[in-house]
């Protein structure tokens, strides 16, 4: 019996590096992606692309989606939080920042998740040690940002904002990604993207045109990648580990995919990072940390 546990505990953390990974090389795809798409069409083929795609494999697999109206009313609801806002506030924001920047601000995901829990739902515990983390992530993130509100304000500050309030739709995101329990988590994952895409279709055509585009080579398959490998399959993934390990314990892929995100742009883009910036990564990692290997630890052991 404890065998068992113990491997479904490993899969569990197994999933959780992957969501990690294919979530941190987003913002490389993103930056990518946006240097010749405009962000509403970037996110409108990757909602677009990544929902029929999961809706192809629920056929195959024989699952049926939900043909509710109430149902669709909390797939609608759930891709406005957790990527009609986000994604587009992120893509928009990375034609200013580096990607590396965008993935430090984008990990205070528990961060705001724990204190939306704590003052609002109430479903998991408030320790010391979770209120040091929220401390020490903020602390972070207001040394990465508030030195450029000390230089000037203009586009780089706004993108940061843009991150950074992205964050906190991620957050309600995952507090309300708990309702779907019960559902094959490909259900909300598909049901989810193709709202947002019946929503971002639309302003794509009317504020961007994306007929009169030339996007590079480079640039179509970075959205490729975004959709297939860190849309579709991060979704899947995403939320099944909600209905395993918790809201909070989900996010903890946060702290994961802050040095594999800043790894892959270093790598790929070639970016460098500020002596602030590295402090305040320090100080973030440090935060979530803190925050979330107790839940996840709970969470796990009890399924929530």
């Amino acid at each position: 019996m404890d065998g068992k546990k113990d491997t479904n505990i490993a899969v569990e953390l197994g999933l959780l590096v992957a969501l990690a990974t294919l979530w941190g090389g987003s913002y490389t795809f993103i930056k990518l992606g946006v240097a010749t798409i405009p962000p509403v069409t970037l996110i409108a083929a990757r909602t677009t692309v990544a929902g029929l795609l999961l809706l192809a494999v629920m056929w195959a697999r024989g699952i049926r989606m939900p043909t509710d109206g109430p149902a669709w009313q909390r797939f609608a609801f759930q891709a406005v939080l957790n990527s009609v806002i986000p994604w587009t506030l992120i893509a928009w924001g990375e034609r200013h920042v580096d990607a590396a920047l965008a993935t430090i601000l984008n990990s205070a995901g528990p961060i705001f998740t724990f204190l939306l829990t704590a003052m609002v739902t109430r479903h998991e515990t408030t320790t010391p040690r979770k209120l040091f983390g929220v401390v020490a992530g903020m602390a972070g993130i207001l040394l990465i940002v508030g030195v450029d509100a000390f230089r000037e304000i203009g586009n780089g500050l706004l993108a940061e904002a843009a991150i950074v309030a992205a964050t906190i739709c991620y957050a309600c995101a995952a507090i309300f990604g708990r309702s779907f329990k019960g559902l094959d988590p490909m259900a909300p994952a598909a049901g989810s993207l193709l709202a947002g895409a019946a929503v971002l279709i639309p302003a794509s055509l009317v504020f961007e045109q994306p007929w009169t585009l030339s996007p590079s080579l480079s640039s179509v398959l970075a959205l490729l990648a975004l959709a297939v490998f860190s849309t579709a399959a991060a979704f899947a993934i995403y939320f099944r580990l909600i209905q395993t390990l918790g809201s909070v314990g989900t996010t903890a892929q946060a702290y994961l995919r802050v040095p594999i995100g800043v790894a892959i742009s270093v790598a790929f883009l070639g970016e460098t990072l500020s002596r602030t910036a590295w402090i305040g990564l320090a100080s973030v990692v440090l935060g979530v940390a803190a925050m979330t290997i107790p839940a996840r630890r709970a969470a796990v052991a009890k399924p929530s």
